[in-house]
């Protein structure tokens, strides 16, 4: 009886912990883990190993599914559920081959954490970055809970949307051209992007 009993203490205490963790705890950790990947002397002798270690931690804090729809914007809910699935494993690879490369060139910048922002199941964690020039620039993460798990649906830089600026051009190709050739477009991206 007491055995069951401090079971469930434990499992009580890891459940109201991990309910407690706050959104900016997540970005840290996410952050502080890519950072330890990039800055890892053996990860530098291995292109590939480091890229797909930059992809499983990204993913785990990145809500694909939720950035794909927000950058459909209005072409979401005409799409079938197999277009849905497709355009969202499309843009997954687009955005962890291209931040994923952008990442690497990480050269011990600072990262700061001004301030974060709840407001029921959406979040605002606010920080900078600072180069060993002094140089800073905002970098923003909004984040939704998901099931009790906070991701990040959006990235904004220095005040621009990364999620708005899909949205707009996504927009215009598919009212130029189509929904098909926007995906032809993302296919031939991410040929071009390929990890290395």
């Amino acid at each position: 009886m007491l055995k069951r009993m401090v079971v469930l203490l434990i499992t009580v205490f890891f459940t109201a912990s991990h309910a407690l963790a706050a959104p900016i705890d997540d970005v840290k950790k996410t952050v502080d883990e890519v950072v330890r990947i990039v800055a890892d002397k053996e990860m530098k002798k291995n292109d590939l190993k480091r890229r797909i270690a930059l992809k499983k931690t990204i993913s785990g804090i990145f809500d694909y599914g939720e950035m794909a729809k927000r950058s459909l914007g209005k072409h979401w809910n005409q799409r079938t559920a197999s277009e849905k699935k497709l355009f969202t494993e499309l843009f997954a690879t687009l955005l962890e081959n291209s931040y994923a490369g952008k990442i690497e060139s990480y050269n011990n910048e600072k990262i700061v954490y001004i301030k974060e922002n709840l407001d029921g199941d959406h979040a605002e964690i606010k920080s900078k970055v600072v180069t060993a020039k002094r140089d800073e620039f905002t970098l923003d993460y909004r984040m939704i809970n998901q099931n009790g798990k906070w991701m990040v649906y959006d990235v904004v830089i220095e005040g621009v949307s990364m999620v708005s600026n899909y949205r707009s051009q996504f927009n215009r190709i598919i009212t130029a051209n189509g929904y098909s050739e926007l995906v032809k477009k993302l296919e031939n991206k991410n040929n071009e992007l390929k990890a290395p």
